[in-house]
């Protein structure tokens, strides 16, 4: 009998899955149980409905990301710290306070987590940064690290 799945079962596959399973299978333990519906024509109508929205949703998503990558791309971002006299920093730049300047001046908002430094920055000057924008967009810009007045 052929059944889609309407959740995740473990041993046949995850939810909006066409699987194929014995008919006590399904009418004793996946339909009862709400794990599984009929592969009717409407069901399977249905499905095919969902799986082509779910890849325009992604396509809108990468190309959402690709816009963003190409703006962060485009700038450099600003960061405001204390330092001595000689460049040192008091502290060191973060990936939050990254995020926090790229919130202000761009106006985009982006998880500190997908922020990646190489170092610590630790001194006045320059520094390459790779944003995560998810669906493999990594967008590759630069940190500039300013001292406050």
């Amino acid at each position: 009998m052929k059944v889609i799945l309407t959740s995740d079962v473990k041993p046949l596959g995850g939810r909006g899955t066409l699987v194929d399973v014995k008919d006590g299978y399904a009418n004793n333990y996946l339909l009862p149980n709400r794990l599984a519906v009929a592969a009717t024509p409407g069901a399977m109508k249905q499905l095919e409905q969902q799986q082509s929205a779910k890849k325009r949703k992604q396509a809108e998503e990468v190309a959402n990301a690709q816009d963003v990558a190409t703006q962060l791309e485009e700038t450099t971002i600003r960061v405001m710290a204390k330092a001595g006299g000689n460049g040192r920093l008091f502290g060191t730049v973060t990936n939050a306070q990254v995020a926090d300047a790229l919130h202000q001046q761009i106006g985009v908002a982006i998880d500190r987590h997908k922020i990646e430094l190489k170092d610590g920055i630790k001194a006045l000057g320059t520094y390459p940064v790779e944003i995560r924008l998810g669906n493999n967009v990594i967008a590759k810009s630069a940190v500039q690290v300013v001292a406050l007045k």
